[in-house]
């Protein structure tokens, strides 16, 4: 699938070419480099990947800024105020009075200044490893690659595209270099960072009426997270993840759970299929993971009482308390699952802990009046197999179905789990054998007394940090 290019004309005369795929709500997509005129087939495997998920489910809108790609590139001095304009301009030549926004990176601060400046129009407001202050997107890592730019062109693209891709995925940062290059030159490039560098929107911060999402990769060192977290903490109306990636654009193996998180901000359900394994790449056994699964009591049900629009908001706050509490205890994110999730750790302790951290905090979360979220918790441990960013097999399918055996503010393991964190202190009781679907045999259960109000057992494992969203983001910002 890819979008006819498109033009608008800015007050200023300049030509900005754009591209549009997909049906659905539109969502434009801000990134300083020259996608809009970029082949899918020729841009990174994550990249791809994601561009064809999102125009499965949104009128997806790409541009290119001005200065780059097949937008004019003989244009008049550059200013923070046109790069803000220029998403406008698009917006108007495609008549959209409310749209979704996703900016990359660079394209943040001009991103926030738009959202500040035009609050009746952006309904959603995405921003990936950005700041509200273009020093923070121009670290001093970034000016000494930037450097090589005026010197040797060739080295700076494969240099900046190979800390962009992680330094791991060579394929990868040869295509991204291959854009850059294609798409802007040396003095282009230096001009547009010049501009970003001097951008700070901390002040509109505040006027921002959007909901936020800020996402970023934890180890992605030309963005500290540190600027994220502070991000997040000064919208008025911001969740926050962090993916343990570190490279600018998601790993392949994250790219779902990155897309997941984006699609149910913006209102979807999730469920975008795994990327395919690369060519060559077989399924294959992980060695001994812990597999938890969440899910929401009463999801139906709270949609039927609550309508879509309200549920979603509750729903969200499960998705957001579940990835903290991941984020904090080492578990990757398998999938989003619409009402529940389903997760993997190295460790059967840390799989408990953070088990008891989730439930403590929605805990918290329900002490305080809202809609009360309950959920159940399912735990096995076993040797399931990869393919691509997913695992199947028998440990992954008993988990789920233990899950389903749980009630609201229950966590139940199976008796391999159990075992593996014997002498750790936690404390179960035994739930017995119970028969769960596609099983044969019985399966012992054992619940782990976490110390919640409703069980009236002391803790397994150490105390969780409150879930409040204003509780972890000052949590975050304090360890800066």
């Amino acid at each position: 699938m890819e979008g006819r290019i498109q033009y608008a004309t800015s007050p200023d005369g300049v030509s900005i070419a754009f591209s549009v795929m997909g049906d659905g709500p539109p969502l434009i997509h801000a990134t300083p480099i020259g996608w809009c005129s970029t082949k899918l087939e020729l841009m990174p495997y994550v990249i791809e990947y994601m561009y064809a998920a999102l125009a499965e489910r949104y009128t997806f809108i790409r541009f290119d800024p001005r200065g780059t790609g097949l937008s004019d590139r003989d244009i008049p001095p550059l200013t923070a105020e046109v790069l803000a304009s220029d998403i406008g301009v698009v917006a108007d030549r495609l008549k959209l009075e409310r749209f979704d926004l996703f900016a990359v990176s660079s394209m943040g601060p001009p991103a926030i200044a738009y959202a500040a400046t035009h609050p009746e129009r952006v309904s959603h407001l995405v921003l990936h490893c950005s700041s509200a202050v273009g020093r923070d997107i121009q670290s001093s890592s970034r000016l000494a690659i930037d450097s090589l730019a005026k010197h040797d062109w060739r080295i700076y693209t494969e240099t900046y595209a190979s800390a962009a891709m992680g330094w791991a995925d060579a394929d990868d940062a040869r295509k991204l270099a291959q854009i850059v290059r294609d798409t802007s030159s040396a003095e282009q490039r230096t001009a547009f960072y010049e501009v970003i560098r001097a951008m700070d929107v901390t002040d509109q911060l505040p006027r921002v009426k959007s909901p936020a999402l800020v996402i970023h990769n934890r180890g992605y060192s030309l963005v500290p997270a540190s600027c994220a977290t502070r991000l997040a903490a000064q919208l008025p109306d911001a969740d926050m993840v962090l993916f343990e990636g570190n490279s600018l654009f998601p790993s392949r193996l994250e790219v779902q759970l990155v897309m997941e998180t984006i699609d149910t901000f913006l209102g979807g359900m999730g469920g975008f299929e795994a990327p395919p394994p690369l060519p060559g790449q077989a399924a294959s056994v992980t060695g001994l993971r812990t597999i938890l699964f969440t899910d929401v009591e009463g999801s139906t049900a709270l949609t039927q009482r609550l309508g879509d629009q309200r549920a979603r908001l509750i729903l969200r706050q499960h998705e957001r308390i579940t990835r903290q509490a991941l984020a904090d205890y080492g578990g990757s994110e398998v999938k989003a699952l619409g009402d529940g999730f389903m997760a993997s750790f190295e460790s059967a302790s840390k799989a408990l802990e953070c088990a008891v951290a989730m439930q403590q905090s929605f805990e918290t979360f329900n002490s305080l009046g809202n809609e009360p979220i309950r959920v159940r918790i399912g735990v096995n441990a076993g040797e399931p197999i990869a393919e691509g960013a997913d695992l199947y097999g028998t440990a992954v399918n008993l988990a789920a179905r233990i899950a389903g055996q749980a009630k609201g503010a229950q966590v139940l393991v199976s008796d391999v789990v159990r075992q593996l964190v014997a002498g750790k202190g936690f404390l179960f009781s035994d739930h017995g054998d119970v028969v769960v679907r596609g099983f044969e045999d019985p399966v012992r259960l054992y619940e782990l007394r976490w110390g919640g109000s409703e069980q009236g057992a002391s803790a397994g494992g150490p105390a969780a940090r409150p879930g409040s969203l204003d509780a972890w983001r000052e949590a975050y910002f304090s360890e800066d």
